[in-house]
């Protein structure tokens, strides 16, 4: 059995088999927690194939929704369209750690990066967790990450795990979620899209699940503005390039305004997407031909990345554990409230 929310009806694509980023072949994911004394953190790790990626990078595309984030690797993303190493997931403190371990686990597989070698672009991003955890502290280290990194599978636990686990979203205890969908185009292809949100955004008020305003568990007025962070990570293995994938990356936000987000000033929100379709070789032939998505299809994505991120989101909700804050107080469980609310309720998985 898996808890999840009762929303077959609100979705108009079908899920793939474990509704998760790891639906998409290839796609592997891992945790690593971080607990003590004040400390609820960790890392998180998307790897979109199990190759060596600096030899072996996939096409990617960016959509900055807000930029208020810490991020690392970025702009060359957005310069060559391809991420060349796993994704790194953790708190706005940790990422300088993550992009560190990313560069020595490169360097470990290709001795000669940053001498014979071009450099290699760590990619790692954040979401400020400091509601929960003592960020002050530092805690999020190279060993961290590289066990994330090493934790890597196609099953992995959701909501206040791995980066979620001091998280808050739309006033609960948030964090990981993920979801995937399928997508069978008019001429009988079929191909998988799916989302993984590292969730730290909205405005408890605002919060709206299957389109229905959920009553927030209190009112005392001093309810915070709409910021935080959101990171979507999307992939799919439909042969698409750079600019397509930036295409799918920037309708995410239409998912967090169905949630009830205005996406506000001190929010960092972040969409990422690749495609593990024709991975290229570095070293391979200076001409390649390859296939392409046309351009009429991508509607069909569209919705598809809308209702998968849509749905990661309440996944994270819904899988979150609420844990004791360094200073003593700890966040409300949706899943508490959502049940009383609206009689939600788990199903076989």
């Amino acid at each position: 059995m898996r808890h999840t929310l009762d929303c077959t009806k609100w979705w108009s694509l079908p899920p793939g088999a474990e509704n998760t980023i790891c639906d998409v072949p290839g796609v592997q994911v891992g945790n690593a927690d971080l607990r003590g004394p004040g400390l609820c953190s960790g890392v998180t790790a998307i790897l979109p194939h199990g190759g060596d990626m600096f030899r072996q990078p996939v096409p990617a595309g960016l959509a900055v929704l807000n930029g208020f984030g810490k991020s690392i690797g970025l702009v060359q993303l957005a310069e060559l369209g391809e991420i060349e190493t796993p994704i790194l997931l953790t708190n706005t403190f940790g990422v300088g750690p993550c992009g560190t371990a990313l560069i020595r686990r490169a360097i470990a597989a290709n001795p000669d990066i940053g001498r014979s070698l071009c450099t290699v672009n760590p990619l790692a991003l954040e979401c400020n967790d400091g509601t929960v955890n003592d960020i002050q502290a530092l805690a999020v280290s190279e060993d961290h990450a590289l066990a994330a990194l090493d934790a890597r599978g196609t099953r992995f636990a959701q909501g206040t795990v791995g980066a979620g686990s001091g998280m808050k979203t739309f006033g609960y205890a948030g964090g990981l979620g993920s979801s995937s969908r399928r997508v069978t185009l008019g001429g009988g292809a079929v191909f998988t899209l799916g989302a993984l949100v590292l969730s730290n955004f909205g405005q408890q008020s605002a919060l709206r699940v299957l389109g229905r305003q959920l009553p927030p568990p209190q009112d005392d007025g001093t309810e915070n503005p709409d910021r935080g962070s959101i990171i979507i990570i999307l992939a799919t293995d439909a042969p698409m390039e750079s600019r397509q994938l930036t295409r799918m990356a920037r309708r995410s936000s239409a998912a967090l305004g169905r949630l009830g987000s205005h996406i506000g000033h001190q929010s960092g929100d972040i969409a990422l997407a690749f495609s593990t379709a024709q991975v290229r070789h570095r070293d391979g032939d200076d001409v390649h031909i390859t296939q392409g998505l046309n351009e009429r299809c991508m509607d069909a994505f569209f919705v598809a990345t809308v209702e998968a991120v849509e749905e990661a989101v309440l996944n994270a909700l819904w899988h979150a554990v609420p844990h004791k804050g360094y200073d003593g107080t700890t966040l409300p469980s949706f899943r508490k409230q959502a049940t009383a609310a609206f009689g939600l309720s788990r199903d076989a998985g």
